[in-house]
């Protein structure tokens, strides 16, 4: 499914900065899968540091149709959540793992284009690929770029970008391999096995049933559009299983496949 020298998208969610252990397990397996020739993009969320900075500011979190609203009195500590905080945390485990980390966001080197994307979401952002000289510089490096879901509009707007969307833009920008990892091991069925691909339709189908929905009807719907944009398949998988990561590197199928 990979070809040899495509470039690893991997988006990762908040809640692996919750597990210590796991981080340090994901970045080993990413600095076994670089030192193959591997190029590798690391994107991140941190839904849940942002709920806790929020919190212990006394500001209340809300969401429309799944996605976090953020009003401009709370842009600030949404960034500090995340191109802050979160990103250094990861960072951090990408260091003592022994690689060299560079930490950036989606408002670093042009990298993509950045608008409001619906104003009843206040400052939430819709990205676009625009240059990619930032990113290829570090992976020619040999660096882990380590990206924070924060970008900034041509009116200098910090816009607050969904981590699953933000991952597709660079994905996009590099036509690389995307996998959104999170601590599920793919899509599940009714029975909660996961399902090892899925087309348009199915999704669809599901969706009207129920069975997936709210955080992994987001999830899946930006894997769908990546992969009819790409023409290509997305893959959902888990972050909690660093083998299924290096089966990928190695070609192998992991998760749930979602067809273009």
């Amino acid at each position: 499914m990979m070809s040899a020298n495509s470039v690893l998208v991997l988006k990762v969610g908040g809640a692996l900065l919750q597990n210590e252990a796991a981080t340090l397990k994901l970045m080993s397996a990413i600095k076994e899968m670089g030192a193959t020739g591997q190029k590798i993009v690391l994107v991140h969320g941190g839904g849940c540091l942002v709920d806790e900075q929020l919190a212990a500011n006394d500001k209340q979190v809300s969401k429309l149709d799944g996605l976090r609203v953020t009003p401009s009195d709370q842009i600030g500590i949404v960034v500090g959540a995340l191109a802050g905080t979160s990103n250094k945390m990861l960072q951090a485990a990408a260091t003592k793992a022994g690689m060299v980390a560079v930490g950036m966001s989606l408002g670093d080197g042009n990298t993509v284009n950045a608008t409001i994307k619906d104003p009843r979401l206040g400052l939430v952002g819709e990205v676009t690929p625009n240059d990619a000289s930032y990113l290829s510089f570090i992976l020619d490096q040999g660096w882990l770029p380590i990206c924070s879901s924060i970008a900034i509009s041509a009116a200098g707007d910090m816009l607050n970008v969904n981590a699953d969307q933000a991952a597709t833009a660079l994905a996009k920008l590099v036509n690389g391999t995307l996998v959104l990892l999170s601590d599920v091991s793919g899509v599940w069925d009714a029975n909660k096995q996961v399902i090892k691909s899925l087309n348009k339709h199915e999704i669809e189908t599901l969706v009207a049933q129920g069975v997936i929905e709210k955080g992994m009807k987001v999830k899946v719907e930006a894997a769908l559009e990546v992969a009819q944009w790409m023409g290509k398949p997305v893959l959902v998988a888990s972050w909690q299983d660093t083998e299924q990561l290096k089966t990928l590197a190695q070609g192998g199928s992991v998760g749930t496949q979602i067809q273009p």
